[in-house]
Formats: C-alpha cells, structure tokens, sequence
C-alpha cells in the first residue's frame, strides 16, 4: 500500500467520515447503499466530491441533478 498518495489513503479513513445528510435526506435507497458509499470525509461538507467513493459520488451527483432539473423555472408562467 505504500504506492498509494497518502492523502488518498485518508478517504478510507472511515474513523473520520460521517453519513452524508444530503443522501440521507433525498436517496429513498440510501440504507440499501455499501456503508463506505454512505459516507463523506468529516471534514468537509456533505457534497460530491466528498464521498470516500466514486460511486458515492456519482450517486450524489445524481441526486444532485434530480433536484435542479425538477425545480420550477423562474420564468414559468
């Protein structure tokens, strides 16, 4: 493992990750995602790009994109 960066290394940390709120609340499918999908590095905030894993991210980001295109436009009538 010593090939690996060792800030990569610390996204598995999982001592310092957390569930991430954003999924929590919006993914009806949460519970059923792996535990290292479910979580965000403590230290930072509950986005994307903070998920220990890609699908996390993707999972997120597709959330992400579910809430902008179902939003109203401002100028709908």
């Amino acid at each position: 493992m010593e090939h690996i960066d060792a800030e990569v290394m610390k996204r598995f940390d999982t001592r310092s990750s957390r569930r991430c709120e954003f999924c929590q609340e919006l993914d009806p499918q949460f519970i059923q995602r792996r535990p290292l999908d479910q979580m965000v590095a403590t230290s930072r905030k509950a986005t994307a790009s903070a998920h220990l894993t890609e699908d996390g991210y993707v999972r997120h980001r597709i959330l992400e994109l579910r809430r902008i295109t179902s939003r109203v436009p401002v100028n709908a009538a």
